[in-house]
């Protein structure tokens, strides 16, 4: 495997992690008015992403990171074809921050309830927005012979657009509930279990929509074999979260987050950027990435700081494991 290869495996693997840990963050910052039938429970859902959701998106700023300083062409591209779209996504960021970090510093039910709305939008905006985001980077983006993104949308890109925020957003909500099924109790983890019931059929079946589209439009036995993980994964988590399998539930559907991503990057591979005017205009990851002096400082830098973060993300969410009991 040659370095550009390597940096491809270690972006997606960047995003596939932010995805997947951030991915509980917006489906319990969704669910929590539900989940929570008085202030005690809401509170109490809440408290199971306190302690990890700034740390899960630590996640975002190495992923857009390492796609840059890896691939500058590949950044530049993606992020004037989606400024609109990573504009939202950072403004609903920021709400969701605040009304994390602030809810509880007022004694106003007022003031709790708007920040509980903040946070549902904060949350529903990303959540839905990379899934439109990623599909339609499989479908392709308008660039012409000299990579030049010209801005135009063919209606299937909207179709394509809003079958991917669909599964997204299905997603990340069947994954949070089945996070605070394993990390509440009482009438929390009740409702919890109840939607993770009613979503795992309609979340499976509009990824399995989504995975079909990506191995219609670039798969082959690869992305073909990504895909079915990914949809046997959620069809487990749907049965092991009826039978009360709560952790097991749990990494099915971080699972399910993971190979379903994983097989659109899979899919993107060999291009980057791939072209809807022509395939022979696309940007490839041999054309996008950085010079190899750069990739060659980059993997040794990776290679001494990344498994201390990672061992220390994997320590802090050990000690933060027992369930959450509203008062």
């Amino acid at each position: 495997m040659d370095l550009v290869t390597l940096w491809f495996v270690v972006v997606a693997f960047f995003w596939t992690g932010y995805l997947v840990l951030e991915g509980f963050d917006f489906g319990v910052g969704m669910l929590a008015p539900y989940a929570g039938r008085d202030a005690a429970g809401r509170s109490a859902a809440l408290r199971t992403i306190g302690p990890v959701w700034d740390g899960n998106e630590v996640w975002l700023v190495v992923a857009v990171g390492a796609t840059f300083a890896a691939f500058p062409r590949w950044y530049a591209t993606m992020f004037s074809a989606y400024y609109l779209p990573m504009l939202l996504v950072l403004l609903a960021l920021i709400a969701r921050g605040v009304a994390l970090e602030f809810r509880g510093k007022l004694d106003s039910a007022r003031w709790r309830r708007w920040c509980d709305r903040a946070l549902v939008v904060g949350s529903a905006v990303p959540a839905v927005a990379w899934g439109a985001v990623f599909a339609t980077l499989v479908r392709g983006l308008s660039l012409t012979a000299d990579g030049t993104f010209t801005g135009a949308t063919a209606a299937s890109g909207y179709a394509v657009a809003a079958l991917g925020g669909a599964a997204s957003g299905a997603l990340f909500l069947l994954h949070g509930a089945t996070f605070l099924a394993l990390r509440t109790t009482g009438d929390v983890r009740a409702r919890a279990v109840h939607v993770a019931r009613l979503l795992g059929p309609v979340a499976t079946a509009v990824v399995a929509g989504l995975l079909a589209y990506v191995q219609i439009r670039r798969g082959d036995t690869v992305t073909a074999g990504l895909a079915a993980g990914a949809v046997v994964a959620l069809l487990l988590a749907s049965v092991l979260v009826r039978r009360g399998r709560d952790a097991w539930a749990f990494a099915g559907t971080a699972a399910g987050v993971a190979l379903t991503f994983v097989t659109v990057f899979a899919a993107l591979f060999p291009d980057a950027v791939p072209s809807s005017l022509d395939p022979a205009w696309s940007l490839t990851v041999d054309a996008a990435a950085a010079q190899a002096y750069a990739l060659r400082t980059m993997s040794v830098v990776a290679a001494v700081f990344a498994p201390l973060v990672l061992a220390y993300q994997a320590w802090s969410y050990w000690v933060f494991r027992r369930r959450v009991a509203a008062p």
